[in-house]
């Protein structure tokens, strides 16, 4: 066909080429953030997909993956040593592979890759160790001209769109251009319904700060002084001046025995005392009754300095706060493993204070829709989310987590204010806007008039259901075969 696009045949070529596309959507993910970089991965993994083997294609779909997560997930190396090759190089590039294996090799294989591709990140939002979010093709759009399709069906459908919108013009250079031009028609009718979908209600406006204390990048909490990371946000709070609604600390920028009655308890109740506002605190303390366990709370005082609320974090790092398959992996890993796990809690997220009914989530939880849109099912106004990325290299997951925070913020119509003790923090509008996103190790204040919102938008409301509903349909149509019309001769008569 004319203006048809070729690719080389060789076998070499072709898995390059596999290797091109996933380093296009690694450069896509943040902190690189080049978004369509994204589409014309997909694309071309799409395009090179078109060989008459399984096995070459899974091939190539684990070649894909491989150059979509070693580069954009570096950060975990020296997190987790041995986390990382498990769940990068094994558990992506299987799930790559199978992608790739179930791929049709002919021009359906367009429109079937997006549909497995919103399948697969939807069971790595799930699984293993409860989901491993990372690198989602949605969060190429925390600041991408897509990410109001998340106020409509979510992250997912964010993934969805750009995976759709990059094999559709695969397909359409390819030489199948009316079934390129549907599939970006397709993603045009859902941004556009992004933009006019609902919002949420606005109830009132607060005055919102998050506090940053900053210091060195890339710490361990073994090597650390916590007493010195605590006074740094005490006297970066010190500039605080009474007129706020909501203050939010980082998460466990307090790591004691007991926090009840401790000095940091009585000095966070006497700041929340003197400006007179809601302070939201993140805390590490031992588990009562388990010596091998610890807390991960967020507590939250009022403004006479009273403790009103605490969540306890539900959605733990697997290899970083807790061990999975300990009794297997412990005798090899040995002390390169955490030596005590966190006890996970069990709540929605959302608590009541005079600042509002907030939705807490804690650093990585941010990163799991089903947890901030609990809590705003459960009535949160406003989304916070205290974290702390100081432990990781590089600025890959605290990059990831300013775009999952948009997401976040889109799909549930709240605002979200972030806070990290060396960044990144920042107050985040309801349409994706940033507001005052600190520069990493630095001490800072950002603050902000934000909203109390109601109201569920369609993502809040329905979940996953609208994705993987079009994914279904989508490979209903690759894989069911339709009954053929006999055809007819000219005066009625149904032709051999």
């Amino acid at each position: 066909m004319r203006g048809e696009l070729a690719l080389p045949s060789g076998k070499w070529s072709r898995r390059g080429l596999a290797l091109l596309a996933g380093l296009c959507i690694a450069a896509a993910m943040p902190p690189l953030g080049w978004w369509p970089l994204a589409i014309i991965g997909v694309g071309l993994w799409a395009a090179v997909s078109d060989s008459e083997s399984w096995r070459t294609r899974a091939l190539l779909g684990a070649i894909a993956s491989w150059g979509w997560f070693v580069p954009s997930t570096l950060w975990m190396v020296k997190f987790t040593p041995l986390g990382w090759p498990i769940g990068v190089i094994l558990w992506f590039g299987a799930l790559g592979a199978l992608t790739g294996a179930v791929l049709p090799s002919d021009g359906r294989r367009f429109l079937a890759l997006p549909a497995l591709l919103i399948l697969s990140e939807w069971l790595r939002w799930h699984a293993p160790f409860g989901g491993v979010p990372l690198s989602m093709l949605a969060m190429t759009q925390g600041a991408g001209p897509l990410l109001a399709v998340a106020r409509v069906g979510g992250s997912l459908l964010v993934s969805g769109a750009v995976a759709v919108l990059g094999a559709g013009l695969g397909a359409a250079a390819f030489g199948l251009r009316r079934l390129g031009a549907l599939m970006v028609a397709g993603v045009l009718v859902f941004a556009v319904a992004g933009v006019f979908a609902p919002q949420g209600n606005v109830i009132s406006q607060i005055d919102v700060a998050a506090v940053q204390g900053g210091g060195p990048q890339g710490t361990r909490a073994s090597s650390t002084d916590a007493a010195l990371v605590f006074e740094r946000h005490l006297e970066t709070s010190a500039s605080l001046r009474p007129g706020l609604d909501l203050v939010v600390w980082p998460e466990n920028v307090v790591n004691v025995t007991v926090f009840r009655n401790s000095p940091q308890y009585l000095a966070v109740s006497q700041l929340a005392a003197r400006i007179g506002a809601t302070v939201v605190v993140g805390v590490v303390e031992d588990a009562p009754g388990n010596p091998k366990g610890f807390l991960n709370r967020a507590i939250v005082f009022g403004p006479d300095g009273a403790e009103v609320a605490a969540y306890d974090k539900v959605r733990r790092v697997p290899f970083g706060e807790y061990v999975p398959l300990r009794s297997i992996l412990g005798p090899i890993a040995g002390n390169r493993l955490p030596q005590r796990d966190a006890q996970p809690g069990s709540e929605t997220g959302a608590v009541d204070s005079p600042a509002g009914r907030l939705g807490i989530t804690i650093s990585w939880e941010v990163f799991f829709p089903r947890r901030t849109r609990a809590a705003t099912r459960d009535g949160a106004e406003i989304l916070v989310n205290p974290t702390n990325g100081s432990s990781y290299w590089l600025t890959q997951v605290q990059s990831q987590q300013v775009a999952s925070t948009a997401l976040r913020a889109v799909e549930n119509g709240r605002w979200v204010v972030q806070a990290a003790p060396t960044g990144f923090s920042e107050i985040v509008s309801p349409t994706g806007d940033v507001f005052g996103r600190t520069a990493i190790s630095e001490a800072a204040v950002v603050r902000h008039t934000a909203e109390l919102r109601s109201g569920r938008t369609v993502a809040a409301a329905t979940g996953d259901l609208i994705p993987l509903l079009l994914a279904g349909l989508a490979l209903v149509v690759v894989w069911v075969p339709l009954p053929s019309r006999p055809r007819r001769h000219r005066h009625g008569r149904s032709l051999p």
